[in-house]
């Protein structure tokens, strides 16, 4: 490893597939990463909807770590259809209550918000509160941004569902190859689930929905690990 890497911002593991997928139980790839980025001295960013993240603790204790588990819903059904390969909310409801009590920096991403699936105030004000007492201390929002052929595979699976979502995005916009609701309906979502989160006492933000001034820190939860991060959460946020 080169000795000029800057070694300031952290190392995310991963921004394109759960690091924690059942195969690394026995392959421990992932582990094996993170035993290098420790040895060398990284903060690390870890992004998994899997509890088998706890596996790695030790490690994470000895370079500033953040771990951010993704918990879109408390409803088991909900996150079969949702997240069919990830283990249930109440496994990484546990996960994240370990991190806290054993003093890891711990977020929660709630993404992606699917109108007609998890979009009810009620089961967030839920959501929030259960995350809250297991020890969170942010929690990261996103809504669904469809990609092309989205709506023809989950037609397949769930027509009804399919002709709500179309319907609803059907006046929004395209940014960047996705398909965002329009910025009035992100606004409510945003609005809403800030109001509850900040009721709960932690700290909020959305990820691409154009609001950046209602974030309270940074989306991606490294502020907890970021050098000079007052800095950087005072530029971002406004």
């Amino acid at each position: 490893m080169a000795k000029n890497t800057e070694k300031k911002l952290p190392v995310m593991l991963s921004d394109c597939t759960d690091p924690y997928q059942p195969l690394e139980k026995h392959y421990k790839i992932t582990r094996k990463c993170v035993e290098t980025l420790v040895k060398h001295g990284f903060p690390l960013l870890i992004v998994t909807k899997s509890d088998l993240v706890t596996r790695d603790i030790e490690l994470f204790h000895e370079t500033p770590t953040v771990v951010s588990l993704t918990i879109t819903t408390l409803n088991n059904k909900k996150a079969r259809f949702m997240e069919p390969y990830a283990p249930p909310p109440q496994k990484r409801i546990n996960a994240l209550r370990e991190f806290a009590s054993r003093g890891i920096a711990t977020t929660v991403r709630i993404d992606p918000i699917i109108i007609g699936v998890n979009d009810n105030p009620e089961e967030w004000e839920k959501l929030v509160e259960t995350v809250a007492e297991a020890g969170a201390k942010q929690i990261t929002i996103s809504t669904l941004k469809p990609v092309r052929g989205f709506f023809k595979k989950l037609e397949a699976k769930n027509p009804k569902l399919c002709k709500k979502l179309v319907h609803a995005y059907m006046d929004g916009e395209k940014i960047a190859g996705y398909q965002y609701l329009n910025a009035e309906k992100r606004r409510k979502i945003v609005e809403s689930f800030r109001q509850i989160v900040l009721e709960h006492g932690l700290e909020f933000a959305s990820c691409r929905e154009g609001f950046p001034r209602l974030n309270t820190t940074l989306c991606d939860g490294t502020s907890y690990i970021r050098k000079g991060k007052n800095s950087l959460i005072e530029d971002y946020v406004h």
